[in-house]
């Protein structure tokens, strides 16, 4: 992840996936600020309005076709080609703590899963596995910050914005093998 500039325009586009359409924002520079479910629209809106201010305040918004690269490497990720989401270049606001977490979860490869426990223990504070679900649950960018691959303490699906059986999906398109 980059710092945390603040746009002065954000980009607005929807792309299909098999799963269902979903928003992608960008800044003018070609970074992916969110990508989100349009059936989660309202959260959207609420985690831009956390991550810049009050949406439309100081900053436009204009519907544009997202960068080529971005929408081809999404495109090779649902197609299979799994590795293609670290093409992405991604730039959000946040904590340092969900900064810390979203690039830690950009680091797990595809078909790896962890505990929220577990990522709290790789993120050197073991005690925290709360605070890592409440900053796994804001993140702007969902599939290509891939918290998705976060799991319960007993390896449940638990969750995720876009739905359980979304999540299944892809854990399943990344080739990990998940409960019924």
């Amino acid at each position: 992840m980059s710092s945390t500039i603040r746009p002065d325009v954000l980009l607005f586009d929807r792309i299909t996936t098999p799963l269902g359409d979903m928003h992608a924002v960008c800044d003018a520079e070609g970074h992916l600020r969110a990508l989100e479910w349009t059936d989660c629209e309202d959260r959207l809106h609420r985690l831009l309005s956390l991550q810049y201010g009050e949406e439309g305040r100081g900053f436009k918004h204009v519907e544009r076709a997202l960068p080529t690269a971005i929408a081809d490497a999404l495109a090779r990720y649902f197609a299979g080609e799994l590795d293609a989401l670290s093409m992405i270049p991604v730039m959000t606001g946040g904590t340092a703590f969900q900064q810390k977490l979203w690039g830690a979860l950009r680091a797990l490869p595809a078909g790896r899963t962890l505990t929220y426990a577990l990522m709290a223990a790789r993120l050197g504070q073991a005690r925290a596995a709360r605070a890592v679900g409440a900053a796994n649950g804001a993140n702007p960018v969902a599939v290509v910050v891939p918290c998705h691959r976060l799991l319960g303490a007993d390896g449940a699906l638990t969750g995720y914005a876009g739905g359980i059986e979304r999540k299944r999906w892809l854990l399943v398109h990344e080739g990990v093998k998940v409960p019924k």
